[in-house]
């Protein structure tokens, strides 16, 4: 079976959360049975001028393939999605993208999130099978409602990317002048990813709080990003992007991530598999995922973060046993599963 794992613009979303759990199916899929090889690319010979040229002359523009998968909702993706309901080669659409999960990323997307919701509806539901994260997530897609099976599949975990991280710790805690309790936050800066919160919890307490990741400060920052960034709390840092994410789950202690709105969180798992206390709100998707006082400290509303980071720093005990729990719940995320349930989805939509 050969299977097409595309990412449109994979080029430009190389720090995305999507771009990794891209890279890990392709990974997964290299563990995968000797019956399963992928390609990356729909376009015939890898180059879509190439493409549109060779189709002139033969008419044959794409690279052959027995399954789509596709991990975008773009314009790349919907031509994708049509030349494979033409041919009547089985279809799978990778639901990373709700509009749920757009608002409050960038100025003016909660605004685009129900234009983006209806198009998604008709998206997704032209696919022989929809993937996605959680079981939140694919209860999210049936009140869309989503005329196509769904099915919901984690994005898991590169373990082995985690691996070597304790070399960078007094490196990175020396770059940006951290001390004591590390608490930390990894990945794009968005208000749906908890800033608000994160820099609110941050003011009323003394620990040194960092947010490891870049931020948009142009005309596409929101109001919240541009306040929050440009004059944060004096015990906060805003690094940027950092060349090795080893260092923040290295320089950091506490992993606090009060993200409003996750489809899964794969950034939570990173810093489970890193050994971390993991603080996080008390969201459905996280609720499926991880238990309260076993893996992670579930949490509501401001004071309960407060409470959550002090009962840490007073208890290294507490903090050591979330930490270790938290690393079997990664490995139970591992690559092996990925292998094993995207295989699973492809032999689904090849038999039916």
């Amino acid at each position: 079976m050969r299977v097409l794992n595309y990412l449109e613009l994979e080029d430009r979303l190389d720090r995305s959360g999507i771009s990794t759990s891209v890279a890990h199916q392709r990974a997964a899929l290299s563990r995968a049975d000797a019956d399963v090889s992928y390609v990356t690319t729909p376009w015939y010979d890898g180059d879509v001028v190439l493409a549109g040229i060779n189709r002139l002359v033969d008419g044959q523009g794409m690279t052959e393939f027995d399954v789509a998968h596709c991990n975008l909702i773009g314009p790349g993706s919907a031509f994708v999605a049509r030349q494979a309901k033409k041919k009547d080669i089985p279809l799978v659409l990778h639901a990373h993208v709700t509009a749920e999960d757009f608002a409050e990323s960038f100025r003016g997307s909660t605004y685009l999130a129900g234009p983006l919701r209806r198009y998604l509806r008709w998206f997704y539901s032209q696919a022989d099978l929809v993937l996605c994260p959680s079981e939140y997530t694919r209860r999210t897609l049936e009140e869309y409602p989503i005329d196509a099976p769904i099915r919901s599949i984690t994005n898991g975990i590169d373990l082995d990317s985690m691996a070597g991280h304790e070399q960078f710790r007094e490196e990175y805690r020396d770059r940006y002048d951290l001390e004591g309790m590390v608490v930390f936050a990894v990945g794009s800066v968005f208000e749906r990813k908890g800033l608000t919160t994160f820099c609110e919890v941050a003011r009323n307490t003394d620990y040194d709080f960092a947010w490891f990741g870049e931020y948009d400060s142009g005309l596409l920052a929101s109001r919240t990003v541009r306040k929050w960034t440009k004059n944060p709390p004096e015990n906060v840092t805003f690094t940027g992007w950092i060349e090795d994410k080893r260092g923040a789950f290295a320089a950091g202690d506490v992993f606090f991530f009060p993200s409003k709105v996750e489809n899964q969180g794969l950034v939570v798992l990173e810093a489970m598999a890193a050994g971390k206390a993991v603080v996080i709100r008390d969201i459905p998707v996280f609720r499926e995922y991880y238990e309260d006082g076993h893996d992670c400290l579930l949490c509501s509303t401001r004071e309960e973060f407060e409470n959550a980071l002090d009962r840490l720093e007073e208890d290294p005990d507490l903090r050591a046993r979330l930490g270790e729990n938290a690393k079997e719940t990664a490995r139970e995320h591992s690559l092996d599963r990925v292998a094993e349930e995207l295989t699973d989805a492809y032999r689904e939509v090849t038999t039916h």
